[in-house]
Order: C-alpha cells, then structure tokens, then sequence
C-alpha cells in the first residue's frame, strides 16, 4: 500500500508539472492576431537619404564567395551617421539628460498606433507644418487620441523617396544646403498641445525631420524630448496605412548613449 500510495504521489506530481510547464510555455508564446504586415522601414544603401551635413551609408567588403575549403562565405562592414533612413531620433538629441537610444523603454516603442494624414495640406506648400487645428480635426472624425498611442503624420512626401530633391528640397550637400531644405513637419504649437493635452508615447513622420525644414531652432524636437518622446523620421509606406486600428512596433539598433540609430519598424493590421 505505501509503494502504491508513492506511486499515485509521484503521477499526481509529474501531471502538475506538465501542467505548469505548459501553462509557462503558453505564456511564452507570441501570437500575432490575423492581418496584414506592413514594412514601415526604407533598406539601408547607396541611396539612404542623410541630413546634407551627415555622412552616408557605405557598406564594403570583407570577403565574398568561395574559400579555400570550398564552402560559400560573406561578410561585410558598414559605416553611417546615425541620423539618416528610416531611423529614431531618441529624446537625448535635443534634451540634454533625457534618453538615449538605449534608455527609450520597449513599451514606448510598440503598441496602438493613429495616422492624421495632412497629404492635401501638404501637396499645397512644402514647408507646411501639422497644426492644433489638423489634429482636432482628426479628433472630430476619429475621437480622441487614445493614451499611449504612436501618433504617425502622413505627409505624403513619402512618394518622393530617396529622391532627394523631391523629398527633401534640395540634392545639394554640406552646411549651405540646410537653408535649402524645403518638406513639411510639426509646427511647435502642435507640439506643445500634444504634450499638454494627450499622452503620445512616440510620434513619426514620412519626411526628414519633426521639424519642417525650413526651421531653424528646432522647437517642435526640444518640446516633445524635453518630455521623453522620441521621433520616428523617414517612415516608410504611411500611405498604406488605416487611420486607425493598428499596432506599430519599432526597434532601433541598441547604441549605448546614442542619440538616434537605424530603425527597424513594421505595422500589424487589425492588431490592438
């Protein structure tokens, strides 16, 4: 009776294992609800757009094709600024103290995301900035921007990537092509309203810059770092996008004390 009584202790303790394993399993697991995936990043090349004064992607050869012992072999090495393509502007860019790269919270980075699209707005004048009035008017349609939403301006500039002259005004480079850089952004007013009145976690857009290129002082980047909020530059495939409905995740190479870095974002249809 006792060996039966181990026995039955034994089965009763291995069945509770299994189960808690399973239920850790469960959790562990990731799963995606049906939709579509929508690549919201630009490749990295030749072609990658940069600020006029910031260096270029270059990538070089370290070794491609056969070797010796007959296997297939590739490796490459890359060099670039950080701030160029589809990248992150971390709030330390602006903000002295605030995060960096590696600093920014994952939770900040991914979840339900809102497009205000001003592409009518925009196609009327280069240098046009997202207003109070363009984001109380979305409010009207849509409702509120919800909590910790990812708040995504669609500009329409993004048909013109990487063509530089289309997308950011000028194809010249160096310091004296800054003030010939003409593409719209968020006028600081917004900026200021967004960090007042709702609670943004990240903001992007499918131009160069927050900040319309004709600025200047960049107020529309100092008023949302100040508060932690970090930008989303030359994003990718906006125009795909639903108004609403969506999650976005977006994650930035990890750069130690970096102020930006490439950025590797994607959208889930129908994912909340």
């Amino acid at each position: 009776m006792k060996r039966l009584g181990l026995l039955l202790s034994l089965a009763l303790f291995a069945s509770s294992a299994l189960n808690i394993a399973a239920a850790v399993a469960q959790r562990r697991t990731v799963s995606f609800p049906p939709g579509e995936v929508i690549d919201l990043s630009y490749p990295f090349d030749s072609d990658t757009i940069y600020w006029p004064t910031a260096g270029s992607f270059h990538l070089e050869k370290d070794f491609e094709g056969n070797t010796e012992q007959g296997y297939y072999y590739s490796a490459y090495k890359y060099s670039a600024a950080e701030h160029g393509g589809t990248h992150i502007d971390a709030p330390v860019h602006f903000a002295r103290g605030r995060n960096s790269v590696d600093e920014i919270p994952l939770k900040q980075l991914m979840g339900a995301a809102v497009v205000i699209d001003v592409t009518g707005q925009a196609s009327k004048s280069r240098d046009y900035q997202v207003t109070v009035s363009d984001l109380r008017n979305w409010e009207r349609h849509y409702g509120r921007i919800p909590a910790g939403a990812i708040l995504l301006l669609r500009t329409g500039f993004g048909k013109h990537y990487p063509e530089r002259k289309k997308y950011m005004g000028t194809d010249e480079r160096g310091p004296a092509a800054v003030a010939k850089l003409h593409f719209p952004g968020l006028h600081p007013d917004a900026a200021r309203w967004l960090v007042a009145n709702r609670q943004i976690k990240a903001i992007g857009l499918d131009t160069p810059s927050i900040d319309y290129g004709q600025s200047t002082l960049f107020e529309s980047h100092r008023i949302l770092f100040d508060k932690n909020i970090p930008a989303f530059e030359n994003v990718a495939n906006l125009d795909k996008l639903p108004v609403k409905g969506f999650t976005v995740i977006a994650l930035p190479m990890k750069i130690k004390g970096g102020s930006g870095g490439p950025l590797r974002i994607i959208a889930l249809l129908g994912a909340q």
